[in-house]
């Protein structure tokens, strides 16, 4: 009979366990804070949100499941009431609105980017991953949602969902990657 090596797998310790729930508990902490730094435009229903940073920060600290488990608790807190998202709305009908496919597509988003960057700590791979998979995910999302509830063209839902965020939208991703790099190197210590 033939023997074959077998290889121990880390097992994840309870310890290991309590540090992830917590990682996960702030980053859906941190989503609900940042979700109050909004400010509304007057030419499109999307508002300029501070979320975009956190969204980032967790797909760059958390697994690809846990980042995805994190955004969705954020967004079924706000569904079913709590004050929670983007200007501190809340309401099943706020992810049903024109900016509802912004929102749900964070979570598509964060776990993409979390499942290619596989666990790296890159500052260039984050911010590579942010802008070339993240921002694009949640444009679509966004624009699917104006251009269905809204009723808006083509053209006029890209003026209102993507063109007048893409320069602030880097800026978010560059803000969510130098702090997911921190956050990594303090937590590995």
């Amino acid at each position: 009979m033939e023997q074959t090596s077998v290889t121990p797998m880390h097992r994840e310790t309870a310890a290991d366990k309590t540090r992830n729930l917590t990682k996960m508990a702030l980053c859906v902490a941190f989503l609900a804070i940042s979700s109050y730094l909004a400010f509304p435009l007057p030419f499109t229903p999307a508002m300029v949100v501070g979320t975009t940073i956190i969204v980032n920060m967790t797909a760059f600290i958390l697994k690809p499941n846990d980042a995805f488990l994190v955004v969705l608790a954020w967004l079924l807190i706000g569904a079913i009431g709590v004050p929670v998202l983007p200007g501190g709305s809340a309401g099943l009908g706020r992810l049903l609105g024109p900016t509802g496919g912004f929102y749900v597509c964070f979570a598509i988003a964060a776990w993409l980017m979390s499942k290619l960057l596989n666990g790296s700590n890159s500052f260039k791979r984050m911010v590579f991953l942010g802008i070339a998979v993240g921002m694009p995910i949640i444009y679509v999302g966004g624009c699917v949602s104006m251009y269905l509830v809204a009723h808006m063209d083509v053209w006029a839902t890209l003026v209102a969902a993507v063109f007048p965020f893409i320069f602030g939208d880097v800026v978010k991703v560059l803000a969510g990657a130098f702090l997911a790099t921190r956050i990594n190197m303090f937590l590995k210590n």
